[in-house]
């Protein structure tokens, strides 16, 4: 299972919390890449509800991540 920033972006207006299973088909439903399908068909399944994207990818980059300044733009 892996994911990018591209992949983990296609579930930003997923209907959070969900479980797996409607990751999935929300996924499905939204025309989701193969890959991101697979990789959430991948995460064990216990039924836990998933809160949001960093639920999924504990990695996901964070606005603190990135080092800009705001005011510039």
């Amino acid at each position: 299972m892996y994911w990018t920033l591209e992949l983990a972006l296609t579930l930003e207006e997923a209907p959070w919390p969900a479980t797996r299973d409607e990751l999935i088909d929300y996924g499905i439903r939204s025309g989701a890449p193969l890959e991101v399908i697979e990789n959430l068909q991948e995460m064990e399944d216990e039924g836990e509800l998933y809160e949001g994207i960093e639920d999924v990818w504990p990695d996901f980059p964070r606005k603190d991540d990135f080092l800009f300044n705001e005011d510039e733009y």
